[in-house]
């Protein structure tokens, strides 16, 4: 039996996960978290293999809360399930210690497919992840300066990119304006930006965010 907690903020798609593994036979779910600090106590109080993590919970980051889960807990496989399709998010899961990439968009057979996959031991993720993974090992060119920025600061570098303000980025997070407007300092210092508009071009013209439709 495939042991899982689920980690979400949202109800609805826990119970809609849960419907969904509850239609085979050799997994069920044990746990559900509905932010980092849950997260943590199902890791210390429970039995299990399979972590589903969502990366945009409230409080610690995604990323942060799989170094977490490691240090706690070596031996569990995480697989993120993300609403972010972005390349740039899952390789970052992966590299910080993720089992697996998925988004919330994919078909419940593959949900299904990715759980065995982590549960053995293996990886999920797509095509384009593992060859970005495999040119990052390769390749001993300058990265992209996004690259430089933490998770945290990556977090937010994307949510300004789409348009999100620093007091509505704070409110998502459960973090101070303060602090927001700490990291977005610091982001635009490491990239070298000037101002929200170069923020934005650059996003763009590394695949980091989409143009808005006219």
């Amino acid at each position: 039996m495939i042991r899982i907690v689920i980690a979400d903020d949202h109800a609805i798609i826990r119970e809609g996960l849960k419907c969904i593994i509850a239609s085979v036979d050799d997994m069920a779910v044990v746990g559900e978290a509905a932010d980092g600090i849950e997260v943590m106590q199902r890791v210390r109080a429970s039995d299990f293999e399979v972590l589903v993590l969502d990366l945009s919970m409230p409080g610690r980051s995604g990323m942060e809360l799989i170094k977490l889960v490691h240090g706690e807990k070596p031996k569990t496989h995480i697989l993120v399930l993300s609403m972010h399709q972005e390349l740039q998010y899952a390789i970052r899961a992966i590299k910080c210690g993720a089992s697996g990439y998925l988004t919330k968009e994919s078909a419940p057979a593959q949900l299904i497919q990715a759980l065995r996959r982590v549960a053995a031991g293996g990886a999920f993720i797509s095509t384009e992840v593992a060859e970005q993974l495999a040119l990052g090992v390769m390749q001993g060119g300058a990265a992209p300066t996004h690259e430089s920025l933490s998770n945290r600061e990556f977090e937010v570098f994307r949510l300004l990119a789409d348009g999100v303000s620093v007091t509505d980025i704070a409110v998502g997070l459960k973090l101070s304006v303060k602090t927001i407007s700490t990291h977005k300092a610091n982001l635009m210092q490491k990239m070298g930006l000037q101002n929200h508009s170069e923020l934005v071009r650059y996003a763009i013209r590394h695949g980091v965010s989409e143009p808005l439709e006219p």
